[in-house]
C-alpha cells in the first residue's frame, strides 16, 4: 500500500482560496482521468465539498507523487501552483488512512461531528468505480471509512458535539436566539434541490417555518423535493416550486433564504437584495490591507519531506493550522468580510455555497443579515468540543491498525493461494503417475489414496501459511510475501493472476 493524499481545506486554506479552486462535476471527472493517466498514480479518488478538496491516489514513487498531483490540482482547479502550493498538505500511507477516517468521523469538518460528510465519501467511492479509477486499495479504502464513520456516530456521542452546516448556520442567523422561535412562522426561500438544498429545506420545515419556496435550475428536481417536503404525516408545511427566473420575485416575500447551488458565478447579487427590501445596493467597501505571512503545508514541491520524514511533516502541519494558520485565516477573515448592515433583521441570508451563491456586499445592507462558509469557518473555529470526541480519536486509531493490518495480509493472500493451487496440481500430477504404475486400483482405493495425499499436503502447509499471513499483517510483514514466492519458487504470473481474479470480482467493494 502507497497511499498518498494531496488537498486543501478549511484548516489549511483561507475561504476564498478553496472557494477559487471548486471544482465542478466536469473537472472533477476530467482531475480523475489524468491522475489515472500520470505514471506514479495507479488509483484515484477525489473527495470534494465546500470546504476541502483532496485527492487519493496509489503511488509508487512519493516525491513523483506528490508533484504529479499537486500540479494536476493545480492545473484543474485554475489556482496557479505557486500560488496553490503554501495553502496544500500532504499525507502518506497510515497518516493518509488516518486523515480520511477523522474527515469521516467529523473530526476534520468545520462543524465537529457532523454528519453529511459520509454522504460525500460515498458519492466519491461511487464516482471513482463509474469511472474506474478506483481499484483495491481505494475500494477498501473508501468502504472502512464508511463503516468507521458510522460506528463513530453509533458507538459515541459525536452527534452531540456536531451538527450539520445548515443547523450551525441557521443558529448563527437567529443569533443566540432559539432557531425555533426565531424561525417559526416565517416564509424561506431555498435556492436549489441538491443534497445541501434538501437537508436546508427539511430542517427548516422542523423549525416550523410557515413556508417554503425552491428554486432550481432544474424544475424537476424542485417539484420532487417539494413533493417530499409535503408528503403526508410530515411536517405540515406549505411547500411550492418555481423557476429560478422568479427567483427576485419571492426575494420580496421570503424572510429567509437559504442557498446552494453549483453556479460558477454570483445567484443573487447586492443589486437585486436591495431591490427586492426596495433599498439602495450599498457601494463597495475596501477592505483593509493585511499582510499575509507565508504559512506552508508544503513548501515547495521540490522540497517535500522524504518518507521517512512524513509523519513529523503532517506533525508540524498540524501545529500550523492549530497556531500560525489560523491566525492567519482569522486575519483574511476579518479583513473581507463585510460589517453587517444595521437596523432590525428583514431578511436572513444563509450561503452555503462553493463558491458563493450571494454577493457579499447585501450584508452592508441595512436589514440584512448574511452567513456564509466564510462567517461559518470563523464561527465554528472557537465552538466547544465534545468530550466524545477523544473516544472517536481512539476509535479511529485502532481502525487505521487494523485496516493497515487487513492490507497486509491481503498482500501475501494472492502468493498463499498461488502456493495452494501449485501443491494441489503437484498431487494431481502424482496421483495421475500412480494410476499408470497401479492401474488394477479400484475407485474405493484410488479415492482413499488421493484423500490420503491431499491431507498430508495440506497439514504440511496449514501452519507455514497461518503463520506467514501473521507476520504479513505486521508492520514491515510485506516481505514474507517475496520470501514465500522464492522459497517455492512461484511463478509471478501465476501470483498476478490471482491478484486480478480478485480484482475483478464484481461483487467486491461496491458501495
Amino acid at each position: 500500500m502507497s497511499l498518498l493524499v494531496v488537498g486543501l481545506s478549511h484548516r489549511s486554506a483561507p475561504v476564498s482560496v478553496l472557494e477559487r479552486a471548486s471544482l465542478s462535476g466536469e473537472t472533477r471527472d476530467k482531475l480523475l482521468q489524468d491522475a489515472l493517466a500520470a505514471e506514479p498514480a495507479a488509483e484515484a479518488a477525489v473527495l470534494a465539498t465546500c470546504n476541502r478538496i483532496e485527492l487519493y491516489a496509489d503511488v509508487d514513487k512519493f516525491h513523483a507523487g506528490v508533484a504529479e498531483l499537486s500540479t494536476l490540482l493545480a492545473r484543474h482547479s485554475g489556482v496557479g501552483l505557486d500560488e496553490l502550493t503554501p495553502y496544500l498538505y500532504v499525507h502518506y500511507e497510515d497518516r493518509a488512512v488516518h486523515h480520511l477516517f477523522s474527515v469521516a468521523c467529523g473530526l476534520d469538518s468545520m462543524v465537529v461531528g457532523e454528519g453529511q460528510i459520509l454522504g460525500q465519501i460515498k458519492d466519491t467511492l461511487a464516482v471513482g468505480q463509474e469511472l474506474h479509477t478506483a481499484g483495491r486499495l481505494l475500494n477498501d479504502l473508501f468502504q472502512q471509512a464508511l463503516r468507521v464513520g458510522k460506528r463513530a456516530h453509533s458507538e459515541t456521542g459525536i452527534d452531540r458535539a456536531g451538527q450539520s452546516l445548515v443547523t450551525f448556520g441557521l443558529e448563527q442567523l437567529a443569533a443566540g436566539a432559539d432557531v425555533a422561535d426565531w424561525a417559526g412562522g416565517k416564509r424561506a426561500l431555498v435556492i436549489g434541490a441538491g443534497s445541501m438544498s434538501s437537508l436546508a429545506a427539511a430542517t427548516l420545515a422542523r423549525t416550523g417555518v410557515a413556508e417554503i419556496v425552491v428554486a432550481n435550475r432544474t424544475r424537476a428536481r424542485a417539484d420532487r423535493l417539494v413533493e417530499i417536503l409535503a408528503q403526508p404525516g410530515g411536517t405540515g408545511v406549505v411547500a411550492r416550486a418555481v423557476e429560478m427566473a422568479d427567483v427576485c420575485d419571492e426575494l420580496t416575500r421570503a424572510d429567509i433564504v437559504v442557498s446552494c447551488t453549483g453556479a460558477t458565478g454570483l445567484v443573487l447579487t447586492a443589486e437585486a437584495v436591495a431591490g427586492a427590501l426596495g433599498l439602495e445596493a450599498a457601494p463597495a467597501a475596501e477592505a483593509p490591507a493585511v499582510e499575509i505571512p507565508a504559512v506552508s503545508a508544503v513548501s515547495a514541491v521540490s522540497a517535500v519531506p522524504a518518507p521517512a520524514d512524513v509523519d513529523r511533516h503532517a506533525a508540524w502541519v498540524e501545529n500550523a493550522a492549530g497556531n500560525g494558520a489560523g491566525t492567519v485565516r482569522q486575519a483574511v477573515r476579518r479583513a473581507t468580510v463585510p460589517a453587517q448592515g444595521a437596523g432590525p433583521v428583514r431578511l436572513a441570508l444563509l450561503d452555503l455555497a462553493m463558491p458563493r451563491d450571494i454577493d457579499g456586499e447585501a450584508a452592508r445592507l441595512d436589514g440584512v443579515r448574511l452567513v456564509d462558509i466564510e462567517s461559518l469557518a470563523e464561527a465554528s473555529a472557537d465552538a466547544p468540543m465534545a468530550a466524545d470526541v477523544d473516544q472517536v480519536r481512539t476509535i479511529v486509531s485502532d481502525e487505521v491498525a487494523a485496516f493497515g493490518a487487513a492490507q497486509r495480509a491481503a498482500h501475501i493472500t494472492p502468493t498463499v493461494v498461488a502456493l495452494r493451487t501449485m501443491a494441489a496440481g503437484v498431487v494431481a500430477g502424482e496421483i495421475a503417475r500412480l494410476d499408470g504404475r497401479l492401474p488394477d486400483l479400484d475407485e474405493k482405493q484410488r479415492a482413499e489414496i488421493t484423500q490420503t495425499v491431499r491431507r498430508v499436503v495440506d497439514k504440511l502447509l496449514h501452519a507455514p501459511t497461518v503463520r506467514v499471513k501473521q507476520l504479513a499483517s505486521e508492520p514491515g510483514g510485506a516481505g514474507y510475501a517475496d520470501a514465500l514466492r522464492e522459497l517455492f519458487d512461484l511463478d509471478p504470473q501465476t501470483v498476478a493472476a490471482v491478484s486480478r481474479a480478485d480484482l475483478n470480482d464484481p461483487n467486491r467493494g461496491r458501495s
